[in-house]
């Protein structure tokens, strides 16, 4: 079974995809890690990464996503990654930075990348029941998927949580306001790319199901993805995580 989840950036679908492969005993697949990989590996080579992308930097970017391979650590009977690898290299932690948060959208919205990394993520989605959560899951890489979740909240909402997670990644209780503002400007401009872009752009599958969460916890959020998820006939299990 395969349940795909998309939403614009700060909805919380990571964290609550996460919860849901938990609660199912399915593999997670983190397809925004893999574009953060690409992305990582350009910053590294200081590659121009204006957006759109510098022209004379796509070739290379390509490359970088067809030809090094993005892997994934398991913990045994574990269903979420503990590490993101990229041509061996272990990048967990610098994928999350900053930088890597602002590399990211103009690496995801050229095609030669998505094209790359969606034969990965299918791959992988074929051999195992899945949870997926990217932008464009339910419409481009599984259009067939059993499940389609697009999860939203209000840009305030989400900028709060974002802006939130940051600061308890420092080790602070709550934001600065200076602080969740510029989250939220960045969640604007990344709600306007990723909805315009050409290239597999930010919407819902005409037969996904929407949940606002913006009223609603984590935990609130995931139990309803769950309840609806066991509620489908599920199709004969996949090869388990080894």
């Amino acid at each position: 079974m395969i349940i795909a989840i998309d939403g614009p950036a700060g909805s919380g679908k990571s964290t609550v995809a996460k919860r849901v492969a938990r609660e199912l005993g399915f593999a997670y697949l983190d397809t925004g890690a893999m574009y953060r990989a690409v992305a990582w590996r350009a910053l590294t080579e200081r590659l121009d990464l204006s957006d759109p992308l510098c022209e004379a930097s796509v070739a290379r970017i390509r490359e970088i996503a067809r030809t090094e391979p993005i892997d994934f650590g398991f913990i045994q009977g574990e269903p979420l990654p503990s590490q993101v690898f990229i041509n061996g290299e272990d990048v967990t932690r610098q994928i999350r930075s900053p930088e890597a948060d602002k590399a990211v959208s103009p690496v995801s919205a050229d095609a030669g990348v998505r094209e790359a990394l969606t034969e990965q993520q299918r791959k992988f989605g074929w051999e195992h029941d899945t949870v997926m959560e990217g932008r464009d899951i339910g419409t481009v890489v599984f259009p067939d998927a059993d499940f389609k979740v697009f999860l939203t909240a209000s840009a305030e909402e989400r900028s709060h949580r974002r802006a939130r997670q940051n600061a308890e990644k420092e080790g602070r209780t709550q934001a600065t306001a200076e602080e969740l503002a510029a989250v939220f400007a960045d969640i604007v401009r990344r709600d306007a790319y990723d909805s315009s872009r050409k290239v597999a752009p930010l919407a819902p599958a005409p037969d996904s199901w929407e949940l606002d969460t913006t009223d609603m916890t984590i935990e609130e959020a995931t139990a309803a993805i769950v309840k609806r998820a066991q509620a489908l006939t599920i199709a004969s299990p996949k090869a388990p995580l080894t």
